[in-house]
């Protein structure tokens, strides 16, 4: 449980200047997961220059670091040849093991500076320039987790136990009479296994200007302006001096006895084995230069009917090598210069000052060059010259205010189509690139305002229609599900104040989230079953700045899944309360 967090807040202000400070502590372990921790402390001080007048600045500097352990999950288990795969835990297996070693470790420090300037020029003309640079430095090594069913001569790089690989039998034995027999191999791909220095730094700017401007009885808001933005990231990896064993799948054990970690001079031949024939290489730079321009204008035709249009242009430039290690492979350095240009177009029309119709058309256009800094392989001799993502949404919407504003609701029917569709795993952040077409389309609700006065409520539903339009491989199945979205999905939270001016005053709440069961593949063979999860609040105020608050989660403990991705899950945190106090002056 969190036992340690504090928020502070104090600031001090002229008639045009204000500094305010604010800091961050946290330390928490995760319920229902053994070894899981999380360390983090930040500090953000910010000073505002010229407030009120016609030139202003504000000057804000950020400061976090963060010290956990990464968790990979379990495993997803196939019980047959043409069994549905399922999470392990499905099967009996505990929510709380953990596949990962006592070298485990994910350590951050992020430093980031941020200027932002705003210029009234006069009525009609503003101009705006934010300029932002940050450092970045992690050091992570983790455990990704493999229960396979090979055949027992089967032989995984890296990975051998007793001559076997231990992921080789592990789904059989685990289905066999004998389930404390199977091995999980913990060596499981680019992303994690083996132990990386990551140095980052990025400087961008983006300038803009608004003008309100009429043209005869027309009105216009015009935005235009341009966004230039630099990143580079270095790595260097690092590699163990001998294979890591595998772990009981029932059993599993964080201690791996005589294990030793070197770097690349000492154990060339161990590095991680990177694909697509770049090989084992000790040494991975990037970088990419965005540079954008934008333009949008809405015109008001009439006081109830606006459209806006406009565009962005962009040209990433990208690059990534991977240099040293092992010399039986040859160094290797790729390329991607991409031009996108994405347009949309909005139409307004607001009949009564409470509502509002809508009809936005929007293209946009992912590159994989935008990924070769958080990637562990952002390009290969394949994708460097793959075609970027490219998704148009179309999307007819309302947005109505009852009862003397105290309810809003919003209504939203849209469809989101995508070509050559990028896969993110969400542990690692990793990209890759397919040739799937998909077509998200559905229906969204909400509704939220105070029923009665004090009591508050808000509900969300969602009604998805995600269908892999056409397979571009073998791993997608045509007409599926996509990955990860679900069919339905719903929120919805209540919370009501007693006596909120009384010294026993007191607020209560709760609420249910919901999400149907999705796939875990794009071929549509493993699935992790649907989220539910009761959540509830207590507060109370006192002495005029103070409150004291108790947050419960998960209230009956249910085994849902967090983070998803073909062959794992992460089981989300079990049933679990936060106690905070804070202070407002």
């Amino acid at each position: 449980q969190p036992w340690a967090r504090s928020d502070t807040q104090t600031s001090g202000h002229s008639r045009t200047t204000a500094f305010r400070l604010t800091g961050m502590g946290n330390e928490n372990n995760v319920v229902g997961r053994d070894y899981i921790y999380s360390h983090r402390w930040g500090i953000a001080p910010s000073i505002a220059f010229g407030l009120g007048k016609k030139v202003s600045f504000v000057l804000e500097y950020f400061h976090q670091n963060d010290n956990r352990i990464p968790d990979y999950g379990v495993p997803v288990v196939y019980s047959s040849a043409n069994a549905i795969g399922r999470p392990v835990t499905e099967y009996g297996v505990k929510r709380t093991n953990w596949y990962g070693t006592t070298y485990d470790q994910d350590d951050s420090s992020t430093d980031m500076i941020t200027g932002r300037l705003t210029a009234k020029v006069n009525p009609i003309l503003t101009l705006y320039n934010d300029m932002r640079g940050g450092i970045f430095h992690r050091y992570f090594s983790a455990s990704q987790e493999a229960c396979s069913n090979f055949s027992s001569g089967a032989t995984l790089t890296n990975n051998t136990f007793n001559g076997v690989s231990p992921s080789s039998t592990c789904q059989s034995d685990f289905f066999s009479s004998n389930p404390a027999a199977a091995q999980v191999a913990r060596n499981g791909g680019v992303g994690g296994p083996e132990p990386y220095r990551q140095s980052d730094w990025s400087i961008q700017d983006v300038f803009s200007g608004v003008a309100h401007l009429k043209t005869g009885r027309i009105r216009h808001e015009i935005i235009g302006g341009f966004d230039i933005e630099y990143v580079t990231d270095h790595r260097q990896n690092y590699a163990y001096g001998s294979n890591r064993p595998g772990t009981s799948l029932l059993d599993p054990s964080p201690a791996v006895p005589g294990l030793t970690l070197g770097d690349c001079n000492q154990y060339p031949n161990r590095l991680v084995n990177i694909g697509n024939g770049v090989g084992r290489k000790c040494y991975k730079n990037s970088d990419a230069l965005d540079v954008g321009f934008f333009l949008s204008d809405q015109i008001w035709l009439t006081n109830y009917l606006s459209v806006k249009a406009g565009f962005r242009w962009d040209n990433w430039n990208s690059h990534y090598s991977a240099t040293g290690g092992s010399t039986a492979t040859p160094d290797v350095h790729y390329g991607q210069n991409e031009t996108t240009i994405n347009p949309s177009v909005s139409i307004m029309y607001t009949p009564r000052s409470n509502l509002m119709v809508y009809f936005n058309w929007s293209e946009s256009t992912t590159p994989l060059s935008m990924y070769v800094t958080n990637s562990s392989e952002p390009l290969n001799s394949k994708s460097a010259t793959a075609s970027p993502e490219r998704s148009r949404l179309y999307e007819v919407g309302a947005k109505y205010s009852a009862f003397h504003d105290r309810i809003g609701f919003t209504a939203a029917l849209f469809r989101l189509e995508k070509n050559n569709s990028i896969q993110t795993d969400p542990s690692t952040g990793d990209i890759s690139a397919t040739s799937d077409q998909e077509r998200n389309q559905g229906l969204e609700l909400s509704a939220s305002g105070t029923l009665l006065r004090n009591w508050m409520f808000y509900g969300t539903y969602a009604l998805y229609d995600p269908t892999i339009t056409k397979a571009g491989s073998t791993t997608s199945k045509q007409g599926g599900q996509i990955q990860y979205v679900p069919h339905n999905q719903a929120t919805a939270w209540t919370s009501y104040e007693i006596a909120p001016r009384k010294p026993w005053n007191m607020t209560i709440g709760g609420g249910i989230t919901w999400r149907q069961g999705v796939w875990l593949d794009q071929a549509n063979t493993a699935r992790v079953p649907a989220t539910v999860e009761f959540d509830a609040m207590v507060s109370h105020h006192f002495a005029d700045h103070w409150k004291v608050a108790m947050n419960a989660y998960n209230l009956d403990n249910r085994l849902n899944y967090g983070s998803l991705f073909s062959n794992r899950v992460t089981p989300s945190i079990g049933r679990s309360f936060l106690f905070n106090i804070s202070a407002q002056y």
